[in-house]
């Protein structure tokens, strides 16, 4: 294998300046966002979703977003799921949005709102029922010995609501990220990076500055 040390490439594409930026950074995010959209990048709403267990260790995975507002940024999961759990204790969570072949990171720093269950349920009845069923079949994060056993029980499930609707799990919400600070990161020639950080100020007003990259 080469040396991983020289594997690099130079950031080319565009550059972000301060005269791009929107009063605040939804407007921002949802440009971006619809790029990569348009850009047919492969999981575009893929982001990296980061807790911390109440002995500080950090853990990350790898989530969908499924809506966005002024108000934060959504995403569901089995309740008595691994982030879930940390999240219970330590509500503060960090995401990532890594769109690499634009050259373009988003990092979003705040904390979680449990989402109402009319939410949840309404977003639950809009997945494709087989995916409905898998929720009902996986203890999301716990040990199985096997594959062979999960898809057992996912065959169970499949059984138990073959002829009628999958009600919504009681271990199963969504989140709410509300963002305090908001990180735009454009590649740029000789790695000068444009990254520009929108923060929330005691007045619930965003500001902006540039950071050195």
């Amino acid at each position: 294998m080469r040396s991983i040390s020289d594997i690099r490439r130079d950031y080319t594409q565009a550059g972000l300046d301060s005269k791009d930026l929107p009063p605040e950074p939804f407007a921002l995010f949802e440009r971006w966002l619809q790029n990569a959209i348009d850009a047919d990048l492969r999981d575009p709403t893929a982001m990296t979703v980061a807790t911390v267990d109440d002995s500080g260790q950090p853990s990350q995975r790898i989530v969908l977003l499924k809506d966005f507002s002024e108000k934060g940024f959504v995403f569901y999961t089995n309740t008595e799921s691994k982030k879930a759990q940390e999240l219970s204790v330590n509500p503060k969570i960090s995401l990532h949005f890594p769109w690499h072949l634009l050259e373009r990171q988003v990092k979003v720093c705040g904390f979680v709102e449990s989402l109402p269950k009319i939410e949840v349920a309404k977003y639950f009845l809009s997945r494709p029922k087989p995916s409905q069923v898998a929720a009902y079949a996986s203890a999301q994060s716990r040990p199985v010995s096997s594959k062979q056993i999960l898809l057992s029980k996912f065959n169970e499930a499949k059984a138990k609501f073959a002829n009628g609707d999958v009600p919504l799990p009681s271990f199963w919400g969504g989140y709410r990220v509300v963002p305090l600070e908001i990180e735009f990161w454009q590649g740029g020639e000789h790695r000068l990076h444009d990254r520009f950080l929108y923060t929330k100020n005691n007045q619930d007003l965003w500001q902006t500055e540039r950071l050195m990259p």
